[in-house]
């Protein structure tokens, strides 16, 4: 799908910016509401915690295979990635609509350690959705010069949200109500 004109370019351009801002004033607007007579959903923290656990290994799969030359693999294994941080916000979303924040308990140098982590996790899991998409953008228009290049900023980032909303899960888990 060679889509390298640039009506199209400037289209996903701007879907890329809207869907980037969107997402995230989504999330901030559904956090502030609460779904009237549905029970805490808090079966889906672990869950949502191993589908970021199987973002992580699935972005490290996909290099692999890009660089054993596997460009069909490495599609496959990028949508999947695609797939599993769009289930894991679903999911994350839910469970704030039908749970309030849980305050983390942790004292001392694990408190400054944990906000650390959560802040830089936030800021980047925002700032991730356009380069994806772009990235992704860049693949589909058969681009692999700037797609490749996009790539090598994107998968570090990328990886280091998927990595640390395990850390952030571990770390908090012991202060979620029983």
């Amino acid at each position: 799908m060679n889509t390298t004109s640039p009506n199209a370019e400037l289209k996903y351009k701007k879907l890329i910016w809207a869907l980037s801002i969107a997402i995230p004033l989504a999330v901030a607007v559904l956090f502030g509401i609460r779904i009237p007579g549905v029970e805490r959903l808090g079966f889906l923290p672990p869950i949502y915690a191993a589908i970021n656990g199987f973002t992580a290994v699935v972005l490290v799969l996909a290099v692999i295979q890009i660089k054993k030359g596997n460009r069909k693999a490495h599609e496959s294994l990028m949508k999947t990635a695609i797939v599993l941080s769009a289930l894991f916000l679903v999911m994350y979303v839910a469970y704030h609509m039908t749970s309030d924040s849980v305050a983390y308990g942790g004292e001392g140098v694990l408190r400054y350690i944990y906000f650390f982590i959560l802040i830089s996790h936030i800021t980047l899991s925002i700032g991730i959705i356009p380069l994806v998409l772009f990235t992704y953008v860049r693949a589909l228009s058969e681009q692999f010069d700037k797609h490749r290049k996009l790539a090598k900023i994107t998968f570090p980032i990328w990886l280091y949200v998927a990595v640390t909303g395990v850390i952030v899960y571990f770390m908090i888990s012991p202060y979620y109500p029983a």
